[in-house]
């Protein structure tokens, strides 16, 4: 059940016996004292029926939201055929909701039972594959249901929820009323509608609301909503000013391939953690090349980039190439704002082109050869292929993530244009990250990008990123 206490993990730890300072905990933790209110628990009822609805697969995350005693807790870890054998995280805002017999599971079972203290109005600071919330929606004030379970619906990618539609039985143990939301089936339904939601399954009885239902967008969802973030006409219209200009003369073109390596160093929350392998390796003779803002965060350390990438077309792409670095080149595409080329060194400025849909007329106009890069939606995705175009095979990536760290940060410098994007959480292969809608993209046309041209490079994604998990996956996939 859901309240206001203070967050703090309980696993080895003794479980206090009391909440203090809040009335709604102080409100329960008088209840769960009666062994009356303890006699029922929904969860332990209704376990095995949500392991065959959901068949989750053993070692699968799942967290109890508002767990009480944690007797359903317990059957969702317990091994199969008694249980489902899933890794369990217990919520509850009071800490002596859980039986005995529980409490002592958290030092027996730790590696697969345990109690976090949380409150379901705030952020849940765990995430999971599947969620179990039983006899809590109706204890929440009507206004604060819309938030708990928009917090619920975050945290975990599937969710069951037994909801009472009549009024409670045990309030007058306290002389306070426990229901303090009671509606009907339609009205529940009609919440999760408002959120989204898909509905697996429902169910009406005559005392409850049984729902699965699932909030999360697929990764191929969320690749839908990235939308280019310059108007077409704007993007035609800076190609024309670029490459009718002075710095139009040198187009990209291929070259013979070669045995160089190249570090290709993104804007990834991970760059920060590899500085100085980055620079053993550039000591080394290796070849970096950075990808707009990379490009500062480096020079900023003394890291001289060989080369520099810029595909964007938006006007503040221009600071990702000041100042000007002695030797280094800048690999800036057509459909850039032309202030990105203000100031760059002619004889060591290349432009070339994507395969933006719309420019076939207009470069043919401008140029007798045309060498198009293929790719994504993303600096990182054109890179490799433009480097590929220029001879080089052997990659190295770093800060490459195409996710955000726990604590919300998407790049390893500040990048104000990125602050307020919309984060969700991705399952891959039962683990969660949490990911942009350009990150998502970027990971599945990465998946793309390999099966197009992963004969004619070799790639290294360094760090515990999206990426680098992908990478790994299709290596021992085949």
């Amino acid at each position: 059940m859901s309240g206001t206490g203070n967050a703090g993990f309980i696993g080895q730890q003794a479980v206090v016996a009391t909440d203090q300072g809040n009335p709604e905990a102080l409100k329960y933790g008088e209840m769960w004292k009666h062994a009356e209110y303890r006699q029922v628990a929904p969860g332990e009822q209704l376990a095995q029926d949500f392991l065959k609805l959901a068949s989750p697969k053993p070692g699968s995350n799942i967290i109890d939201f508002g767990c009480g005693t944690g007797r359903g807790a317990f059957i969702l870890a317990l091994d199969p055929p008694f249980g489902g054998g899933l890794n369990v995280t217990m919520l509850d805002f009071v800490s002596n909701c859980l039986d005995d017999d529980v409490r002592d599971m958290l030092k027996t079972q730790a590696h697969t039972l345990r109690f976090l203290k949380a409150d379901l109005e705030k952020s849940i600071p765990v995430v999971a594959e599947y969620g179990y919330c039983t006899d809590v929606m109706e204890h929440i004030p009507p206004d604060k249901v819309e938030r708990v379970l928009q917090n619920i619906l975050l945290a975990a990618q599937h969710v069951y929820f037994s909801i009472s539609t009549v009024d409670d039985s045990c309030g007058k143990l306290i002389g306070e009323p426990l229901h303090l939301t009671v509606q009907p089936f339609e009205w529940w339904e009609e919440q999760f509608k408002k959120l989204d939601c898909v509905i697996h399954w429902s169910k009406k009885t005559n005392d409850g609301a049984l729902f699965y239902v699932t909030a999360w967008q697929t990764g191929e969802d969320l690749a839908k909503t990235g939308i280019l973030n310059t108007e077409e006409e704007q993007v035609v219209k800076n190609v024309n000013a670029n490459i009718n200009g002075p710095y139009g003369e040198q187009q990209v073109h291929p070259f013979q391939v070669n045995e160089a390596e190249v570090m290709i160093v993104g804007g990834g929350p991970s760059t920060a953690l590899y500085e100085e392998e980055i620079r053993e390796k550039r000591a080394a003779g290796v070849k970096l090349v950075t990808l707009n803002g990379a490009y500062n965060w480096c020079v900023g350390r003394g890291l001289k980039p060989s080369a520099t990438v810029v595909v964007d077309a938006r006007p503040f792409n221009a600071r990702f190439v000041k100042p000007v670095v002695d030797d280094c080149k800048y690999l800036i595409a057509s459909q850039c704002d032309p202030s990105v080329f203000e100031g760059l060194p002619l004889d060591r400025t290349f432009i070339w082109h994507t395969t933006f849909d719309g420019l076939d007329d207009l470069l043919k106009m401008r140029y007798k050869y045309v060498f198009p890069v293929p790719g994504g939606s993303t600096v990182l995705l054109r890179a490799i292929p433009l480097l590929r175009m220029l001879g080089f095979k052997k990659f190295h990536l770093y800060g490459c993530d195409s996710c955000v760290t726990v604590d919300g940060e998407h790049h390893a410098y500040e990048q104000k244009e990125n602050d307020n994007a919309m984060v969700v959480p991705v399952v891959v292969g039962g683990r969660v990250f949490s990911c942009t809608p350009w990150m998502v993209s970027q990971a599945h046309e990465m998946q793309d990008l390999i099966r197009a041209i992963g004969e004619e490079i070799e790639l290294e994604i360094y760090g515990d990123g999206l990426l680098a998990y992908i990478l790994k996956a299709v290596a021992e996939r085949d």
